[in-house]
């Protein structure tokens, strides 16, 4: 007897326009934004049919038409009864609900945002095993995550930078995703094109590749370090970009390999160049490359909070990094970036999850709120909570143990991005903090 046809699935040859579709592939199998979205033109019909795909997923409830004879798809069928508000529903009751909804949106886009951010990870650590050995294939490997990552970022609409709350991946692919994903945020922010998106990805993600063929004990350049073993480390630099040619890589990238640790007043290393002999893309990785070294050093102990970072980097910004791109960092990041701790204007304490690349001054905040539960807390957009803002950064060992413990500070700072989605409104934020 021949099984039942799904009545979530659909030919790719029968897609349309209007469609709500699911995309049940690795973040890197396609160029969408998000694997799950509803069809707005031909283009990304045409794209779905060119990943080799027969049939994908689709809602019928979320989509705009009914495709009669797909699949054995009659008709669309209604949203279930539990989706749909009683009519005697209290503003009380209807405001619960929607603080419900909202919180399972945002812990949907968190997970969403570490599963990405863990596949990446996966696939940065493997490309960078097999540099040595295989650097042809690696090479290959560090362009397809380059290109994964430009299709995410090159879409219409703002991209929020979102703090991860679990480390997914060794250090070394962390630092480098780290400083990849932030790199390519700033060169969205310059209005790079693809190519040079690219090149600055591939560069980004390869910028320590030199590393691998050092000692241990040097590999991360320590206060206590002798001259020898300062010189050990700096070389670095100088194995990378050998083994940057091996691997074939453009000059663009091969640059950023070279000049990740040039400052703009020629006091870095190894060649001592200043701004005007440096590329554009190591430029904004050489700054990237510093603040991620000063959130999440070889030694925990050694930290600073995102802000600390943020506020060392504005005080030596006239010397030793490129002054437009350091404002242009300040400006996307905000002046308290995710996994900033902080104190609010009405006195309660929150910890910066989410900034909106092109409206940082507002960002997104868990804040202590006593009366709810941890895993309950809804993310507070500061945007839509009017009167209400960031009065000072405080180091976490400074506030309440009550606070401290709720907001439970990230020992490492991980970041990823996601499209800003119009469900998370801002009335639709404010409406769920006035619940609390």
């Amino acid at each position: 007897m021949k099984a039942a046809a799904r009545k979530d699935m659909i030919d790719v040859d029968a897609l349309c326009v209007g469609m709500f579709v699911h995309l049940d592939l690795g973040w890197m199998s396609h160029p969408f934004p998000l694997g799950n979205f509803k069809i707005a033109d031909a283009t990304q019909i045409a794209t779905i049919r060119s990943l080799g795909l027969r049939q994908i997923r689709w809602s019928p409830a979320q989509s705009d038409v009914a495709v009669p004879g797909a699949n054995e798809v009659e008709a669309v069928e209604p949203a279930p009864t539990a989706m749909i508000a009683p009519l005697t529903e209290t503003p009380e009751a209807l405001a619960r609900r929607q603080s419900r909804e909202q919180l399972r949106r945002q812990r949907e886009g968190l997970a969403r945002c570490e599963r990405q951010f863990a596949e990446a990870a996966q696939a940065c650590r493997l490309l960078t095993e097999r540099a040595s050995r295989h650097p042809q294939d690696s090479r290959v490997q560090a362009e397809a995550l380059a290109r994964a990552l430009v299709d995410k970022m090159l879409v219409e609409g703002d991209l929020c930078i979102r703090l991860l709350s679990e480390a997914a991946g060794d250090k070394a692919s962390m630092h480098a995703l780290n400083v990849t994903v932030i790199s390519m945020l700033m060169g969205r922010t310059f209005g790079l094109d693809e190519a040079d998106m690219h090149d600055l990805g591939v560069g980004s993600l390869l910028h320590d590749i030199g590393k691998l063929e050092l000692p241990d004990r040097v590999r991360h350049r320590e206060e206590h370090f002798s001259s020898a073993e300062l010189r050990l480390n700096e070389e670095h630099v100088a194995r990378g970009v050998v083994l940057g040619r091996k691997m074939g890589l453009s000059s663009g990238a091969s640059l950023v390999l070279a000049q990740h640790h040039e400052h703009a007043d020629g006091s870095g290393f190894p060649l001592r160049l200043n701004t005007d002999r440096m590329t554009a893309a190591a430029r904004i990785v050489s700054l990237v490359n510093r603040y991620d070294n000063l959130c999440n050093p070889n030694l925990p102990a050694h930290a600073m909070t995102p802000h600390e970072a943020l506020s060392l980097l504005f005080a030596q910004g006239k010397t030793k990094f490129d002054t437009a791109i350091l404002g242009a960092f300040i400006k996307m990041m905000g002046v308290y970036p995710a996994g900033s701790t902080v104190q609010l204007t009405d006195d309660r304490f929150a910890m910066v999850v989410g900034v909106n690349t092109s409206r940082p001054l507002k960002p997104r905040v868990l804040v202590h709120e006593p009366r709810v539960p941890r895993d309950d807390a809804l993310i507070v957009d500061l945007e839509s909570l009017h009167g209400v803002g960031i009065r000072r950064s405080i180091k976490p060992q400074l506030m309440p143990i009550a606070s401290l413990e709720y907001l439970a500070p990230r020992p490492r700072v991980s970041y990823f991005f996601e499209p800003l989605q119009s469900s998370e409104s801002a009335a639709a934020l404010h409406e769920a903090e006035t619940v609390h």
